[in-house]
């Protein structure tokens, strides 16, 4: 960060942005290869966490570790951006610690394998569903707390704009998510799987765009008030 007078220019950490988007690429990627392999789980009726079981289930499992990571350093990147701005993280740190739920349990789902239907629940199946439930509601309520902080940050205030539409729909499709099987479990059974694909997509789709965006913000000046010792 460089001052000249009482303006000060800060610049945003883009490798670790880029890293974020990338991930997020490669997610997909790997998503779509774990679909198109035996034995062939249905995206529309079941969960993505059983493509993770099967002959080619580690591709999932090193996806999981992806979606971890890639979150991690968003986290970071994003603590960074926030601290440049010259603001304080204090009153983003509940949306930092729900999101680091969800990176942290992304990871530990690649080391519990979830049971695929008509199977008995193993020990870890139940720690992968109970897991992939805390993770879910921090990824969903962590977007959503953070969206909302943006506005009070010189380095995230014009994300905002985007940050917020994107992380209303990710409460949306997690509410659909978790509320379905209680109002339609006939409809969970049909499109169980097509439900958690959007929550998860969004919740990508959320750390995706506000990445390229401020990975694009290369300097933005800002004044700030002088202060006298």
């Amino acid at each position: 960060m460089s001052k000249t007078g009482n303006k000060t220019r800060f610049t945003y950490p883009n490798k670790l942005y880029w890293v974020a988007t990338g991930g997020v690429i490669l997610y997909f990627v790997l998503d779509a290869i774990a679909q198109s392999l035996p034995p062939h789980y249905s995206p529309v009726r079941t969960a993505e966490s059983d493509l993770a079981v099967g002959p080619y289930g580690y591709i999932m499992a090193v996806n999981f570790l992806n979606r971890g990571i890639l979150s991690l350093v968003f986290i970071y990147a994003l603590l960074k951006s926030i601290e440049l701005g010259g603001g304080s993280t204090k009153s983003f740190r509940s949306g930092f610690t729900l999101l680091g739920i969800w990176a942290v349990g992304a990871i530990l789902l690649a080391f519990f394998p979830t049971d695929v239907p008509a199977t008995p629940m193993s020990w870890h199946g139940a720690i992968h569903f109970v897991v992939a439930i805390i993770a879910f509601i921090g990824g969903a309520f962590g977007a959503l707390a953070l969206s909302r902080g943006f506005g009070r940050n010189a380095a995230t205030m014009k994300v905002k704009q985007i940050a917020d539409p994107i992380a209303y729909l990710v409460l949306v499709f997690w509410l659909v998510e978790f509320l379905t099987p209680f109002i339609s479990p006939h409809l969970v059974t049909r499109f169980g799987g097509l439900f958690e694909r959007l929550f998860l997509g969004s919740v990508l789709f959320w750390i995706f765009a506000v990445s390229l965006y401020e990975v694009t913000q290369k300097a933005i000046p800002k004044t700030l008030e002088a202060s006298s010792p």
